[in-house]
């Protein structure tokens, strides 16, 4: 058990599924939520100064995205020295804000996906022409714990909307192959019977230097689906996210990888690393600003 004291900022869903993972590292009754809310198993407050005095080792800014930047703010001004993950997406627009005396990082978790490991170490030799990517997802199975029309997801002012709360893709795809550097067609809007403000689809035609980069996002499918389909001049790839396996299909043959089941071990691996101060791989605030600046240019 490591001896760290720490802050999650909201008690939702994806505040408590940290928790229950940290609860295997650490005693839980170290572990503090900040929200108005009341938990049966963590310990939780509404007071700033109460978390001034907790002085965590480790925080996670957990809460609504529109929230982000009100606790970040907080945590900058009041603490120093602090490792500090944020859910994804950083804002819920683009913001300016210094982020100086804590060392911060973006929880785009799919980074430790065995599949994107898998491609990021074979894909550099291979000729790439062509990626497509596939994210269905239906929203009302989301969160157990809240109807989906009251989620922030449903809401623009909240942060909600396929471009945000799918940023992974663009944050996975990013990593793998560089920067998206130019857009050349979008089509970005609300088409289903969900209640919801926000937009629940986009396709994107995108480049990466000469790369061809196809983005196909929904909130409204019950078929789940989360694929990147890479086509080289020799082969083309599946990795596919939701089954844990990689498929590559050559000329005379067909080859798959299996990986073991385990989305857990994705946040695990994250917050393990950040702790153990092996940082390299994790979403760097200067990625989470890039990425919330490329879904301004698709909005715009």
């Amino acid at each position: 058990n490591l001896k760290k004291k720490i802050l999650i900022f909201g008690l939702g869903s994806i505040g408590i599924k940290h928790a229950n993972l940290l609860r295997k590292i650490v005693k839980t009754s170290n572990i503090l939520f900040f929200s108005k809310r009341k938990s049966n198993q963590y310990l939780s407050t509404n007071s700033y100064l109460d978390i001034i005095s907790f002085n965590p080792d480790y925080i996670l800014v957990c809460s609504e995205t529109s929230k982000h930047y009100e606790h970040l703010y907080f945590i900058e001004k009041n603490f120093k020295n602090k490792n500090v993950l944020v859910e994804k997406p950083l804002f819920h627009k683009v913001l300016k804000l210094n982020l100086k005396r804590n060392k911060y990082f973006i929880g785009y978790n799919l980074r430790f996906h065995p599949v994107i490991n898998f491609l990021k170490k074979i894909i550099k030799k291979k000729n790439i022409f062509n990626i497509s990517i596939f994210c269905n997802t239906y929203l009302p199975y989301w969160r157990k714990n809240i109807k989906y029309f009251n989620s922030y997801s449903a809401s623009k002012k909240k942060g909600g909307g396929v471009l945000l709360d799918l940023s992974h893709e663009f944050d996975y795809v990013q990593w793998l192959f560089g920067k998206i550097d130019k857009i050349e067609f979008k089509k970005i809007k609300k088409i289903s019977f969900l209640k919801i403000n926000t937009e629940d689809t986009a396709q994107i035609i995108s480049k990466i230097k000469n790369i061809n980069c196809n983005f196909n996002l929904n909130y409204f499918s019950r078929f789940e689906q989360r694929q990147i389909i890479i086509d080289s001049k020799k082969e083309t790839i599946v990795g596919d996210l939701k089954n844990f396996s990689v498929e590559i299909f050559s000329k005379k043959k067909q080859k798959i990888i299996q990986f073991k089941k385990n989305l857990d071990k994705t946040y695990l691996d994250q917050h393990l690393l950040i702790l153990k101060k092996k940082t390299k791989a994790l979403c760097q605030v200067k990625d989470g600003k890039q990425i919330l600046s490329l879904i301004d240019r698709l909005k715009k």
